[in-house]
């Protein structure tokens, strides 16, 4: 029975095992939805509803993970066997808006679904705090605005309400919290301010605002009231008034405070830690314009301002001249006067560096000038204590001008040719300004207005420009223009293509003498001429200064260490050096120091063959003397009146003193006669002749 059950379990658990294995599914798509809509309004309930579409082979249970995301982060997941799932937010605000999607995954499948962009409208309220209810002028109120569940980055705009005028909005960035601070001065004149925010953060659709804050009041206190400025008789005066000003201002604490009158930006008087300051002054036309009292403590400033107005009494005199340039020695009168023919004190002065001189004490002064009399003159008028000075008027008193001199400013009258030639002309008397004129030849050149000198930089220098250089002078003095004497410049034309030659040329003797031949193609005289012998450094040989394209030097006795490459350099007043190509000369021998050599020569090798023979003949000599001794044993007794010949066939036959006689009774050699075959010639002997000798001879011939 027992064993029937386990079969019967084993069948099932196997049937099982098969169902099992055939279990499949396939995810037909995910698709993610908003209710009640993907526009929401701020405060709301909002849902996210992710579904699963899968298709099963058997209808078996499946579990499933969602998972839901918000820009790329996590915000819920769940597991269930359903094929819907939702992530409840039942209260939406703007942090809220985002791109959402869902992920399922079901065994080891997942499938993600499109994002969908759910926008939460609207943001919350922001609140605004500040540190103070009551401050005083010059003092700093903080504010805080907050926006309670905004998530950043948010930016904030606070703004100061003043009665009566348009808000002062300030702007602030935040990126890491949903709060902002600012600090807002409080100036003169803020008596009850009031402050609020709001702020705004960025969507797809661009920027979303919040409502504006609470409004927030603060009270402002004055440290001091702002200033009055008075005037006394009045702000319309007459020149020659006495007017007085007085600014004052009211303060809860006198320490600290500063009062400062002035006129446009000049400080005309100033008191500390009084309420009040006065200021006086004889009112003239000058005086009139705006006047400000100003008040200061700490940072708070006030101001108060009053326009004075001054009628004139009179008007500036004018001063009139005679003539305003006119010669030395020449009468000048200058007339001050007022319009209106006003009495009044006149005088007349002349302006300088160190103060005014007076002249004198009246409306109209007569001189007779020199040229120390130019410059500034002026006069003056005083009524009721009040002083006016004209306009000033230059004189100009001029000497007339001397004779110019015209010169080179190198100081040599002479100009290289293609070089710029400058001049100066110059008087040395005479008032300036002075206007000079440069000629060349009867053309103007240049005009110059100048103190006492002028300069002319001439650039277009030709060969023939020789001369005819002036120059006139003048200034307004009547005597009119005075000219200079004509200026002659010579041109320098520079040196170009010098050449050097030599007589002879190349190879000289030794003994002999050589002469060098520089020359050029042009340059002005003199020319200095310089001959050159390189070595390892440049060796001068000879210099000389000729009127002349060419010079020659004649250089006596040539020597074999003049032997060597050589070179010319010619220069002028031009100052440039141009050097030649250089030459090579070979110093040899004359034709009697080479026979000489050639006799020596030969002399020595004739000698050195002679000896050499002599060593050849007294060895070939040695070499026969057994021979000879081995034919003389046999022969000895008939030596004396016998003779030794060759076979008959040889003709010749052999003397025994070192040569051989022809036929012709000359005598050789007997290297010669012998040839190569002396030797053998000495063993091949078959036939001996004896015959009587001269005994001279043959001792000679042992002897040998």
């Amino acid at each position: 029975m027992y064993l029937a059950l386990l079969v019967i379990f084993l069948q099932c658990s196997e049937l099982y095992a098969q169902g099992k294995a055939y279990q499949v599914f396939t995810f037909n798509g995910v698709k993610i939805k908003v209710e009640p809509s993907d526009k929401v309004k701020n405060g709301a309930p909002m849902s996210i509803i992710c579904h699963a579409d899968i298709s099963k082979n058997t209808d078996f249970q499946l579990k499933h993970n969602f998972t839901f995301f918000k820009d790329g982060k996590l915000v819920f997941m769940t597991i269930s066997d359903k094929e819907d799932a939702r992530y409840e937010i039942p209260v939406a605000k703007s942090a809220d808006t985002g791109d959402y999607e869902c992920r399922v995954k079901a065994g080891d499948k997942l499938v993600i679904s499109k994002p969908i962009y759910v926008w939460v409208a609207g943001m919350t309220k922001p609140i605004l705090t500040a540190d103070k209810k009551e401050v005083s002028e010059g003092e700093i109120v903080k504010l805080r605005c907050e926006l309670p569940k905004e998530v950043p980055p948010l930016e904030f705009f606070f703004r100061k309400i003043k009665t009566n005028s348009e808000p002062i909005e300030k702007r602030v960035a935040e990126q890491n919290q949903n709060f902002s601070e600012m600090e807002y001065y409080v100036e003169a004149g803020d008596n009850i301010l009031q402050f609020d925010c709001f702020g705004k953060r960025q969507v797809k659709s661009g920027w979303e605002s919040s409502q504006h804050s609470n409004k927030t009041l603060v009270t402002v206190k004055e440290p001091f009231r702002k200033p009055t400025l008075i005037t006394t008789p009045s702000n319309n005066l007459t020149e020659g008034d006495i007017i007085e000003f007085e600014c004052s201002t009211v303060a809860t604490e006198m320490r600290g405070i500063e009062i400062i009158f002035q006129k446009n930006r000049t400080i005309l008087n100033s008191v500390r830690d009084k309420k009040s300051l006065k200021y006086s002054t004889l009112a003239t036309q000058e005086d009139s314009g705006e006047y400000l009292c100003k008040v200061e403590q700490g940072a708070v400033s006030k101001t108060t301002k009053l326009n004075v107005f001054v009628s004139e009494l009179f008007p500036k005199p004018t001063l009139s001249a005679s003539m305003t340039q006119l010669d030395e020695n020449k009468d000048l009168i200058l007339n001050c006067s007022i319009n209106g023919s006003r009495k009044a004190n006149f005088s007349i002065l002349r302006k300088s560096s160190s103060g005014d001189i007076l002249l004198k004490k009246s409306r109209i002064l007569a001189i007779k000038v020199n040229v120390n009399d130019t410059g500034s003159y002026t006069c003056k008028a005083e009524v009721k204590g009040i002083v006016k000075e004209s306009k000033p008027v230059r004189i100009s008193v001029y000497a007339p001008v001397s004779k110019p001199t015209l010169s080179v400013v190198s100081g040599s009258p002479e100009v290289v040719l293609g070089k710029p030639l400058q001049l100066i002309c110059h008087s040395v008397m005479g008032t300036p300004p002075i206007t000079f004129t440069f000629y060349k030849g009867n053309e103007i050149k240049k005009n110059v207005t100048n103190d006492t000198y002028a300069t002319f930089l001439d650039e277009d220098i030709g060969l023939n420009d020789n001369g005819g250089y002036k120059c006139d002078a003048r200034n307004n003095h009547s005597s009119g223009v005075k000219t200079s004497n004509i200026l002659n410049v010579t041109v320098i034309v520079p040196i170009r293509g010098a050449s050097l030659g030599s007589v002879p040329y190349g190879e000289v003797e030794v003994g002999s003498d050589t002469a060098f031949l520089c020359s050029v193609m042009e340059g002005s005289w003199p020319i200095d001429f310089k001959f050159f012998k390189k070595t390892d450094h440049e060796v001068l040989l000879h210099e000389v200064r000729e009127y002349s394209d060419r010079t020659i030097w004649h250089k006596k006795t040539m020597k074999r260490k003049d032997t060597g490459t050589y070179y010319c350099m010619a220069s002028n007043r031009a100052s440039v050096d141009v050097r030649s190509h250089p030459i090579t000369i070979s110093v040899i021998l004359a034709a009697w120091q080479k026979g000489v050599i050639a006799a020596f020569v030969l002399t020595a090798m004739a000698g050195a063959g002679a000896v050499a023979l002599w060593w050849f003949l007294r060895k070939k000599k040695k070499a026969k003397g057994p021979s000879m001794e081995m034919s003389g044993s046999a022969l000895a007794p008939n030596l004396t009146n016998e003779k030794l010949t060759r076979p008959p066939s040889d003709g010749n036959y052999y003397s025994g003193s070192g040569y051989i006689e022809d036929n012709e009774n000359h005598m050789k050699s007997t290297d010669e006669s012998k040839g190569p075959d002396l030797e053998s010639a000495e063993v091949d002997y078959t036939e001996v002749e004896v015959s009587t000798l001269d005994p001279h001879r043959a001792e000679n011939i042992w002897a040998s």
